[in-house]
């Protein structure tokens, strides 16, 4: 019998048996094109910001340096800057700052009901202000912010994905989508054209180890295994489970790579092929590829869209290095796919706030290269804006944006003091913010201190992308511990 689609009840029929299945959908985060600033270092707890370099490029800076000249890296680029090879799509508009927060939100509030469900405590989440928001067919993110570029199938299809250390399965949309996929920059994978493509069996352990990866238990098509996976907005994906060969590198070629081949897919993924999932659960990229890089990785996400930033599989180079301190992985998110941190105490301009320790207990931590702005824990983060607020009162103050409560208007100033912040995790690992980690920039008026507070004390807290940026953050999944290192990238 002929395939038959029911799109308005995301159905999905697949043979004379038909198969149904509703899928129920919540997740969000979001990213906007952020400003090139650069300052100076000062040698006291300040950085310096020069004003004149609150200037937007939109050129692509492909003198980049950092570490990505290793040969097992790959170039990672923000989804809208103009070295991002989506930003060649001039239809699609990057989001606005409000719907960047909005969607931040959603991600977070995601993640933190996923942990809280883990642990067996109840999550007050309302995900129905995040459905709200209209999804532009792709044209806002919701689901990572930073892209890499990868090969699948033989000959190698070129596909840029997501990645996302907050997920594990990887998947793409492939043809003939069988039910709907959305706009894409890249053609469609089709495995059909490539030799070494094959479903996996709806009986094979493979199949079975969808439960832990999605969430979901795997269905099954005659013989032929059936994932699901969704997010925390209306954006999902379903299709076969399927097994080829995945090519990071012309160095690094690995058959028989699972993923989702998807034949539904729906959301706020803006215009990227798919998602490369680099959670702890075995079907990540991380333990798929464990027999040669021990599942380590490492990346440094660029210091602003304009340029262009590394994902490296492997000991890197600089792996010994003394800037990079290590951190024992934590296991307070209960999650098998998240990577926890402890954090110890967090200082601003050399001072150490007083925040006791079990305010940073209590809520656990985990890091996240999806999620845009850090969250802290109410108390800590109370204690942050206060210290913060003291030490820039010199300045005028400007209007908040949106999650962002302190914020500054520099229009009058040619160069301006920013105390330098601090976070301590355990193993006595002191990590200073840069300073493009520190502030978010709206406009020269509008410039914010980078970080949120949770509604509740004992929501998670979350070391967002923002903080990471030009750090050479390492994932010692084997050793069980996370890196930071200074001047990974520019």
């Amino acid at each position: 019998m002929a395939t038959m689609i029911v799109p308005n009840s995301i159905a999905f029929q697949l043979s004379a048996n038909s198969l149904f299945f509703l899928l129920l959908i919540i997740f969000c985060s979001s990213c906007k094109t952020t400003y090139a600033f650069q300052g100076t270092k000062s040698k006291s707890f300040h950085h310096i910001l020069h004003l004149n370099s609150l200037l937007q490029s939109a050129a692509c800076n492909s003198s980049t340096q950092g570490l990505h000249h290793q040969k097992s890296s790959l170039q990672v680029v923000h989804k809208h800057g103009p070295c991002s090879p989506l930003h060649l799509d001039r239809a699609k508009t990057p989001p606005t700052h409000a719907e960047t927060f909005f969607q931040d939100e959603g991600r977070v509030r995601y993640i933190q009901s996923r942990l809280a469900n883990k642990s067996g405590s109840k999550a007050d989440v309302k995900v129905t202000d995040v459905a709200n928001l209209p999804a532009r067919d792709g044209r806002v993110v919701g689901s990572g912010n930073y892209i890499v570029t990868v090969g699948i199938g033989t000959p190698k299809k070129q596909l840029s994905l997501i990645f996302d250390t907050g997920s594990d399965i990887t998947w793409t949309q492939c043809e003939p989508c069988l039910g709907y996929c959305y706009q894409q920059r890249d053609a469609k994978f089709d495995p059909s054209v490539s030799s070494t493509y094959s479903n996996v069996s709806c009986n094979s352990v493979q199949c079975s180890s969808l439960l832990s990866a999605t969430g979901y238990l795997p269905l099954c098509s005659l013989s032929t295994c059936v994932y699901r996976t969704q997010y925390g907005d209306s954006s999902f994906s379903t299709g076969f489970f399927a097994k080829d060969r995945l090519t990071l590198t012309p160095f690094d070629v690995f058959d028989n790579f699972l993923f989702g081949c998807g034949q539904n897919n729906q959301g706020l993924f803006g215009g990227a092929a798919g998602l490369l999932g680099l959670g702890r659960d075995q079907l990540s990229l991380p333990s798929q590829t464990a027999k040669k890089y021990n599942k380590i990785f490492s990346y440094c996400l660029p210091s602003s869209s304009s340029s262009i930033g590394f994902l490296t599989l492997g000991k890197l180079r600089r792996y010994g290095s003394k800037s990079v301190k290590f951190t024992p992985l934590s296991t307070s998110s209960q999650d098998s796919s998240f990577y926890g941190l402890d954090i110890t105490g967090i200082s601003v301009g050399g001072k150490r706030l007083s925040i006791s320790a079990s305010v940073f207990t209590t809520a656990g931590a985990i890091i996240d290269s999806g999620t845009v702005i850090t969250r802290l824990p109410p108390d800590a983060y109370a204690a942050l804006r206060s210290e913060f607020r003291q030490r820039m009162r010199r300045y005028r103050m400007g209007r908040e944006l949106s999650i962002l409560d302190t914020c500054y208007d520099f229009s009058k100033y040619k160069s301006v003091n920013i105390p330098k912040i601090s976070f301590f995790f355990l193993g006595g690992v002191k990590l200073t913010i840069p300073l493009v980690g520190t502030l978010y920039v709206a406009n020269v008026s509008q410039v914010c201190l980078a970080f949120a507070a949770n509604s509740d004390a004992s929501d998670i807290a979350i070391f967002g992308n923002t903080q990471q940026k030009t750090l050479q953050v390492i994932y010692d999944g084997a050793g069980g511990r996370v890196g930071f290192g200074t001047k990974g990238c520019y």
